[in-house]
């Protein structure tokens, strides 16, 4: 498990460097202009992962032993929601590299050992599952940002890859809210990139499925935005399905969150 922890931190690291390598030559108008998340614009966006990392900083510094100051979630989304779009975007460089610092300074055994107090959750839970919930996150809304200025944009394959095993175990939960499976009138057993998709009475990722009723044509981000409503026209990619569900299908098993 520790080693997908490192991977998981390592993807969080791309997916900040990229951001933060791409905003200083974003035209403020940019910032204005609709993102891949419908309701919200770029700099909105970014106020969203900004305020996740200065809220979510203080959970996995506690963890780790650090004295963390409380803090207060309705004040930090009121703060982020009443700035300016260009301080919204600089905001999100600022607490994201704290952020991303204060995991990659994680030693050997915090990786391995730790559990997190996320706040919103029945009990701690361990540092992986922490650290996959914001990958999530993070590799998605990233899309959602370069989305909006380049219409073929994709979700790092790294991410992508790390997200396919994460949704196989540690993650696994999170399709038991997102997932809509009696949008379907029979079993379906999907295979897709690197795994398999079984949807009855829930919808499971697993290793692979040996008699498939169904097969994902596309790659793993493909999959990746299918589990988070975001394999939308015009942004499909050339993914396909052919069996006995469609595409359609299975978005509206995955409306997204």
């Amino acid at each position: 498990m520790s080693e997908l922890v490192d991977r998981t931190i390592a993807a969080l690291r791309t997916e900040h460097d990229t951001l933060v390598t791409l905003l200083p030559n974003l035209p403020t108008e940019s910032l204005a202009a609709p993102s891949g998340a419908s309701e919200w614009t770029v700099a909105q966006v970014l106020s969203h992962l900004g305020s996740g990392a200065e809220i979510g900083r203080a959970p996995i510094g506690r963890a780790a032993g650090e004295d963390v100051e409380p803090v207060d979630n309705q004040e930090v989304w009121a703060r982020w929601d009443d700035s300016a779009p260009l301080d919204q975007a600089a905001g999100f460089v600022e607490h994201n590299t704290r952020w991303i610092e204060t995991v990659e300074a994680l030693s050997d055994e915090q990786r391995a050992t730790l559990t997190v107090d996320l706040g919103f959750l029945p009990e701690p839970v361990p540092l992986v599952v922490a650290l996959g919930m914001r990958l999530n996150e993070v590799a998605n809304h990233s899309w959602d940002v370069r989305v909006a200025l380049d219409p073929s944009a994709e979700l790092h394959a790294d991410s992508a890859d790390v997200l396919v095993e994460l949704f196989r175990g540690p993650l696994s939960f999170i399709l038991g809210f997102s997932a809509k499976p009696a949008e379907l009138t029979e079993r379906a057993a999907v295979a897709v990139p690197g795994a398999g998709l079984v949807i009855d009475d829930d919808a499971t990722i697993v290793g692979g499925v040996d008699e498939p009723t169904a097969t994902f044509r596309g790659a793993p981000e493909a999959f990746i935005r299918l589990l988070n409503g975001r394999l939308k026209d015009p942004y499909a990619g050339g993914a396909t399905v052919e069996g006995n569900v469609t595409l359609d299908d299975l978005r509206r098993v995955f409306p997204g969150y």
